[in-house]
């Protein structure tokens, strides 16, 4: 492969498709995805892209999407695409985007807030001869993986939808420019590896047991509340709310404070679909600081008969429960949410049978005593019509503290509805959803958003 690359230097970028396609061993193609037509282009087949002294091979049917000279652009996880470049300050996103497939983004490394670092990012050399091809992509609970790449100064990040090599293929075929790596950013100091990202890159991780039902209905029911969670101050509010894909810029956020009190952050997981560049620390803390109030929510793995691809399965629901909550509560942790504040649970509309319901019911147990052990209160999102409902009506689970509950039926009345009694998590413990994705204005602002009236659990 290098000598594909040394060649080029010689021939010019047009013969660099055709001699990767002849030279790259056959054993590291992904089946059905041979690359021709060099070329930058953002349709056509397969070729090679260019950003900041790094080469990125471009599978046939993908989208190429350059930031600079589209600021607005949303990076998604649902479309196989490559994204080159940072996100402006406020992408146009739609309001909800669940689940993903293989996507790699390249932006400049120079650490700032939303530069492609995070939670997940680690800043390690990991290219050998200008290529990265001892990189690993390790299956994870978030089926994403971030580096930096301080030898061409940019950060890469990737997604997976559920086999991560695909992904692998695309991160080990990244080449940096033949001339040699880029000099690192000022002021960027490579820094030793972070600890694993996922409890499952740690040999030596183990979850706890989970432990059965028991106790009264303050422990094993709808009223199961954590006692730390109930003396902190203001752990409910009531209002208007609004939940989008990716979190506003700063200016936005102030742009829409008159009008909304309580707002929506998706922290994580496998079936998050839209990237976070405004999502930091920092953001969180002014956002609070702004008055919003904030429901934290984690995007994992859906049910077994949902539409999304990233599903746990009849088997696996307890302990993909279990690690969701443990990968929740880390991203939580990173953004600054203190302990005992409430995380919501995604679990997207699913129609199907009773073994899918069981499933469903399974994970939840897990989701909620897991995150309870790791001192968040644990909520759910769900369809009034499917995860609420089945959960409300379970006996012998852990069920949540609090609900967000989805049905579109235009009126903010968070009671009365036909598929939650009126007496299930009350007071002060819902949430609801009732118009979905649509535009409003406000202070000069548009978002593309879904409307929620609240008088529940918020950090």
């Amino acid at each position: 492969m290098r000598h594909a690359v040394q060649i080029s230097g010689i021939l010019g970028v047009a013969v660099v498709a055709p001699l990767l396609a002849c030279l790259w061993p056959a054993a590291e193609r992904p089946p059905g995805m041979a690359l021709a037509g060099a070329g930058e282009d953002d349709t056509g087949e397969a070729r090679i892209v260019r950003y900041h002294g790094v080469r990125v091979p471009v599978p046939a049917g993908w989208t190429v999407h350059r930031l600079d000279r589209d600021p607005s652009r949303c990076v998604r996880y649902d479309r196989h695409a490559v994204y080159l470049g940072r996100p402006g300050p406020q992408p146009d996103c739609p309001a909800r985007v669940v689940g993903r497939t293989e996507v790699v983004h390249v932006q400049p490394l120079d650490g700032r807030p939303g530069a492609g670092m995070g939670p997940d990012a680690s800043s390690r050399t990991v290219v050998r001869g200008n290529r990265l091809a001892s990189f690993t992509v390790r299956p994870s609970t978030g089926q994403e993986t971030r580096l930096a790449l301080p030898e061409a100064g940019v950060a890469i990040t990737g997604v997976y939808g559920t086999d991560p090599g695909l992904l692998q293929w695309l991160l080990r075929g990244t080449r940096l420019d033949q001339g040699g790596p880029a000099a690192p950013p000022r002021g960027h100091r490579p820094a030793d590896p972070d600890p694993p990202t996922d409890p499952e890159d740690d040999p030596s991780f183990t979850l706890p047991p989970l432990i059965g039902p028991s106790g009264p209905d303050g422990e094993n029911g709808e009223n199961g509340d954590d006692g730390a969670e109930t003396k902190a101050e203001s752990a409910w509010a009531a209002g208007k709310g609004f939940d989008t894909c990716t979190a506003p810029s700063l200016a936005s956020m102030r742009a829409w404070r008159p009008s909304f009190k309580i707002t929506n952050i998706y922290i994580g997981g496998a079936a998050r679909g839209c990237a976070q560049p405004n999502l930091t620390r920092n953001w969180v803390r002014q956002v609070r600081g702004m008055g919003y109030r904030i429901t934290p929510t984690y995007v994992g793995l859906q049910a077994p008969c949902g539409t999304r691809p990233q599903r746990f399965t009849p088997g696996n629901a307890a302990s993909k429960g279990r690690k969701a909550a443990v990968d929740a509560a880390r991203r939580a942790r990173a953004l600054g949410i203190p302990a005992h504040r409430p995380i919501y649970f995604d679990m997207e509309a699913y129609r199907g049978n009773a073994s899918c319901r069981k499933a469903v019911l399974r994970f939840v147990n897990g989701w909620v005593k897991q995150l309870k052990g790791e001192n968040y209160k644990p909520c759910l999102y769900s369809s009034a019509a499917s995860g609420i409902r089945d959960v409300g009506r379970a006996t012998g689970i852990h069920r949540p503290g609090c609900v967000w509950f989805a049905n579109w039926d235009g009126r903010a009345r968070l009671y009365g509805d036909p598929y939650l009694p009126d007496h299930w998590w009350t007071p002060h413990r819902r949430i609801k959803q009732y118009r979905g994705g649509h535009r409003e204005r406000h202070g000069g602002v548009t978002l593309n958003i879904d409307s929620n009236i609240v008088d529940g659990s918020v950090y």
